[in-house]
C-alpha cells in the first residue's frame, strides 16, 4: 500500500490521557472532620494560601495584573474607557463588561475554546462584584472592558479573578469608590475551610448532593475601606443561617488580602514613575 506523505503517520492505537489519572476512590481524603487536623497541603482550616500579585504585565492593555494563589494562576487585562459602538439609547452612565475564560489547559479536564455556561456565569458574578465599586458616572457614553483568563485552576478561581480585576482596574486609572477584594470558604457541616483547593471544592459539592448536611462554597466580594459587601454567591446546599454565620469569615480573609493588593499597586506606581523619569 502506498504511503501518503502529506499526512502525519500516527500510532496504530491511542489512549485517553485521563486513563492515567488516579481514580476518584484512590485519591486521599480531602475533608477531615477534625478541625485540629491539617489539610492535604499542610494548611490549617483557617489559613490562606500564599499570594503573588503583580500589576502591569500586559503592555498593550490600559491596565493589567497577574495573581498566583499557590497553584491557581489568573491574568487580567482592562481596556478602555472607549466609545460604545452601535448604542441606540443615550446614557450618561458608562458601561462595564467582563469576559471570563478558562484556558483549555487550565483544568484537569480539557476545556473548550468557546465560552460555556459556567464561564458565562462567572463573568456575571465578577461583573456584579465590580459594578458597585467603579464610578461609571465619570465615563458617560463609554465602556470599560475586563478580560480575565485562568491559566491554571486549583480552586477559588472566582475570588482570584475578582482580586486580579481590581488591581487591573486600579492600574488602568479607572476611578473607583474602593478596591474590591474577594475570598471563598468551603463548608461541610461544622467544618469551614478557608481558601479551598479544587479537590476540596469538588469534595464539598459532591457531599452536598449525597447527604442532607449543609455543604457548599461561599464567595464574598468586600470593599474594605468603606466596609461594605458588594456581592455574595454560593454553590451547593446551604441554609440561610449557615450563609450568614460564615460571611464574617470571608470578610476577615478579605482584610488579610488587602495589604498584598495595596503593596502591589504601590510597587506598580513607583515603577511607572521611574519609567517616565
Amino acid at each position: 500500500m502506498p504511503t501518503d506523505t502529506r499526512r502525519l503517520t500516527g500510532p496504530e492505537e491511542c489512549f485517553s490521557p485521563y486513563d492515567f489519572c488516579l481514580p476518584s476512590d484512590s485519591t486521599p481524603e480531602v475533608l477531615s472532620k477534625r478541625k485540629e487536623s491539617l489539610r492535604p497541603d499542610g494548611r490549617s482550616c483557617d489559613q490562606l494560601r500564599p499570594i503573588f500579585l503583580r500589576a502591569g504585565v500586559v503592555s498593550q492593555a490600559r491596565g493589567s495584573s497577574y495573581i498566583e494563589m499557590d497553584q491557581t494562576k489568573v491574568i487580567c487585562a482592562v481596556y478602555g474607557p472607549r466609545e460604545i459602538q452601535r448604542r441606540e439609547d443615550f446614557s450618561l452612565k458608562g458601561q462595564l463588561t467582563c469576559d471570563f475564560k478558562f484556558m483549555t489547559f487550565s483544568c484537569k479536564k480539557r476545556r473548550q475554546h468557546q465560552q460555556d455556561e459556567q464561564e458565562k456565569d462567572m463573568s456575571v458574578r465578577i461583573l456584579e462584584a465590580m459594578e458597585s465599586a467603579v464610578c461609571l458616572h465619570k465615563y458617560p457614553k463609554s465602556q470599560i472592558n475586563i478580560y480575565v483568563m485562568v491559566l491554571q485552576n486549583d480552586g477559588c478561581a472566582l475570588a482570584a479573578a475578582v482580586n486580579c480585576a481590581t488591581v487591573a482596574l486600579a492600574s488602568a486609572g479607572v476611578e473607583m469608590y474602593d478596591l474590591v477584594l474577594a475570598s471563598s470558604v468551603a463548608l461541610d457541616g461544622s467544618l469551614v475551610l478557608a481558601d479551598p483547593t479544587v479537590q476540596e471544592e469538588d469534595a464539598v459539592l459532591n457531599s452536598s448532593t449525597k447527604s442532607d448536611v449543609s455543604a457548599g462554597t461561599i464567595n464574598v466580594a468586600f470593599l474594605p475601606s468603606i466596609n461594605q459587601i458588594s456581592a455574595v454567591s454560593s454553590d451547593g446546599h446551604l441554609s440561610t443561617d449557615t450563609l450568614k454565620q460564615n460571611l464574617q469569615v470571608c470578610v476577615e480573609n478579605c482584610q488579610k488580602i488587602y495589604p498584598v493588593v495595596r503593596q502591589s499597586l504601590i510597587t506598580h506606581l513607583i515603577k511607572t514613575k521611574k519609567q517616565k523619569g
